[in-house]
């Protein structure tokens, strides 16, 4: 839990002291790195936006389970500061591991920022999952922090 919070104040701090711009990307492809209790824990992650709010995210893990996953999220402004906005969404997974399939919703909430003169995106996140198989089970222990290189 400290390492959220401390890469939570870094990106805060970095957010204030470097010269901010619009979001000037439109897809971004890196790694998730997350608390290992959720499905889709460790993963690469590609983040496409449709416009400027909406995105979809897929995201590739491989431990401590493989999975495949897909997001829909809504961005939105902090304060004004084009290159910080905190988003919101849902989708789904589908997980292997043991011979067993993990399959449910997911729903995600955080924070994210574009680095004005630099192709790099860091997002800050709570994704937490709803096993529905192979039984049902609550997985609200799921935080990351993603690093991607952006492209327009």
């Amino acid at each position: 839990m400290r390492k959220i919070q401390l890469a939570i104040s870094l990106v805060l701090l970095t957010a204030l002291f470097n010269r901010l711009s619009a979001q000037d990307y439109k897809f971004g492809i890196g790694l998730r790195l997350s608390t290992g209790a959720p499905t889709l824990a460790n993963s690469v992650s590609g983040k496409y936006f449709l416009n400027d709010r909406a995105a979809v995210e897929g995201l590739v893990s491989f431990a401590p389970r493989f999975g495949l996953g897909g997001l829909f999220e809504m961005h939105q402004l902090i304060g004004g500061v084009q290159s910080l906005n905190w988003f919101y969404g849902g989708g789904a997974y589908i997980g292997f591991a043991d011979g067993k399939v993990y399959t449910g919703p997911t729903g995600i909430i955080g924070i994210d920022y574009k680095f004005d003169n630099a192709p790099i995106n860091l997002s800050l996140d709570w994704k937490p999952e709803l096993d529905i198989s192979p039984a049902i089970n609550f997985i609200p222990d799921a935080f990351a922090l993603s690093v991607r290189f952006t492209l327009k």
